[in-house]
């Protein structure tokens, strides 16, 4: 076990899998909970830091849903979310373009002061992220077992990832850092899932992984218990549990762009804690992992 090996057997250890992803390219969601508080933006930065250090190329694609929740409560800007996703009207598109900004803005200074390079961006920067707004569409809220046609309002749906600009900002040796804003053709502005914004740009890349940090250790067979940790799962066993009523809310996003991401050709997704100390460290380097590993298939199966 990891824990039984001296300082340099753990080193080896971790050796192998830095061989394996050097020059590998992982994206990492974070949600915007995990951006409030400076010790727990520390704490993913040192991380960070420690990949890039390896030659993994990062992408770090950010929400601000917290964010976002208390800067229209305090401006009376009313907030409505069907299924974990936002419906946004003029006014709360105009309050995301505000808190996605800043939101950045202290990531970007957090990274640099940690000898990090980086690069801001939304999806509407070289055209990163082309989109066209979601038409009414059926959705089962939490709760319920019937559909309800929901218009989400400006809110993009994907047609085209363009990858040229982060790619020359990896091969310049730069974290690209990605707001959730996309556009359409006539040049609207468009608020867009983070979750799904991640899946669409790491299966774009052709990465090697894609991490979900979250607030919770991972995917928890009982959301009220932090020791029901599901530590491994394939599409099957996630229909299981959504089945039994263990997924909901903003978890059904990031499931479903994970499994489309895995869809698509990335090799692992991975559900971790971003407030607990090197946890995100532990799920690359040591085969226990620390959290949520989500593949098509078992390895031997």
């Amino acid at each position: 076990m990891m824990q039984n090996l001296t300082p340099f057997g753990a080193l080896r250890n971790a050796a192998r899998y830095v061989r394996c992803f050097r020059d590998r390219i992982f994206v990492i969601k974070l949600g915007g909970e995990l951006l409030v508080e400076p010790s727990v933006r520390a704490i993913l930065v040192e991380q960070v830091a420690v990949l890039v250090s390896f030659g993994i190329k990062v992408v770090l694609v950010h929400g601000g849903g917290n964010q976002m929740d208390d800067y229209c409560k305090a401006l009376n800007i009313p907030t409505e979310k069907i299924a974990g996703r936002r419906i946004t009207g003029p006014q709360a598109l105009e309050a995301a373009k505000a808190v996605f900004c800043g939101t950045q803005v202290g990531l970007l200074a957090d990274l640099q002061a940690a000898g990090i390079p980086t690069a801001g961006l939304s999806g509407v920067d070289g055209g990163l992220f082309m989109a066209h707004r979601r038409p009414p569409v059926d959705v089962v809220p939490d709760g319920q077992t019937e559909a309800v046609k929901v218009d989400f309002g400006l809110v993009g749906d994907l047609d085209k990832v363009n990858t040229e600009l982060v790619c020359h900002l990896l091969d310049g040796g730069y974290v690209p850092v990605v707001a959730p804003l996309t556009m359409d053709a006539s040049g609207q502005v468009l608020n867009t899932n983070a979750d799904t914004l991640a899946s669409a740009l790491a299966t774009a890349l052709k990465a090697e992984k894609l991490f979900f940090l979250l607030t919770v250790p991972g995917l928890l067979e009982d959301a009220s218990n932090p020791s029901s940790l599901v530590t491994s799962a394939t599409p099957g066993e996630l229909k299981v549990l959504e089945d039994k009523g263990a997924i909901k809310s903003g978890m059904r996003p990031k499931l479903k762009a994970a499994l489309e991401a895995l869809n698509q050709g990335v090799h692992s997704c991975h559900l971790v804690s971003g407030t607990k100390q090197d946890a995100l460290l532990a799920e690359v380097f040591t085969n226990e992992g620390s959290g949520t590993l989500l593949v098509l298939k078992h390895e031997g199966a």
